[in-house]
């Protein structure tokens, strides 16, 4: 079973993807994990990456898919895994495909959780974090004990400028110019699935099993 999690930045989709790695015994992989675990290992393909991002550049799409294709022929990847965070325009998805065909392989599912953007900028506008030890709250989910303080060192709760409305509002236009279009990629390919991500975690979850199978 070979997935692609899509979803607006905040919608729950690495939430999901870990569940779902979980419960079907499959490899959660996303891009950041694997650029660091390569780097970290000196790899040829590590090293290739290291110099754009020393260099504070993107790393070009055939370079991404190469680590990412690298990653699924791994002995962990036999019955499937779940990719997060990638591909995450067109042309990285037809890539994906390419590399994946001439392995004779092909992606599963593609499943997009579905989030209104209000609902993205009001649920990431209400997380907190702490100054001092990283631990993270939510003023409606799971809030603090004490308002604007750590239940776990005391320190002050601060939101984060990546959580602010701007700039939630700016990813989310990012994220609708380049990845939306995916949405209409893998439906043209018969493998998209849509989860509401407005109801309950668990729930979102629930859904996707019915979809997956038990």
């Amino acid at each position: 079973m070979k997935i692609i999690m899509l979803g607006a930045p905040g919608a729950g989709k690495g939430t999901q993807a870990k569940q779902i790695a979980d419960k079907y015994k499959i490899p959660h992989i996303s891009t950041g994990d694997i650029f660091r675990a390569n780097i970290k290992n000196g790899t040829d393909l590590g090293n290739k990456a290291k110099t754009y991002m020393d260099q504070g550049l993107l790393v070009p799409d055939e370079l991404v898919v190469d680590l990412v294709v690298d990653r699924v022929k791994q002995e962990d990847c036999e019955n499937g895994y779940v990719l997060d965070g990638f591909p995450r325009t067109i042309p990285q998805a037809e890539a994906l495909d390419t590399a994946l065909e001439a392995i004779g392989e092909k992606i599963d599912y593609a499943i997009n959780i579905e989030v209104p953007d209000e609902n993205i900028v009001r649920r990431m506008s209400g997380r907190r974090a702490c100054v001092a030890c990283g631990a993270t709250y939510h003023l409606v989910h799971i809030p603090p004990k004490a308002e604007g303080i750590c239940d776990k060192c005391g320190s002050e709760l601060i939101l984060r400028d990546d959580d602010k409305p701007e700039t939630v509002e700016k990813r989310l236009k990012v994220y609708h110019d380049q990845t939306q279009p995916l949405i209409d990629y893998y439906t043209k390919k018969n493998v998209l699935v849509e989860v509401d991500g407005t109801i309950d975690m668990s729930d979102v979850f629930a859904a996707i099993v019915k979809i997956l199978g038990e």
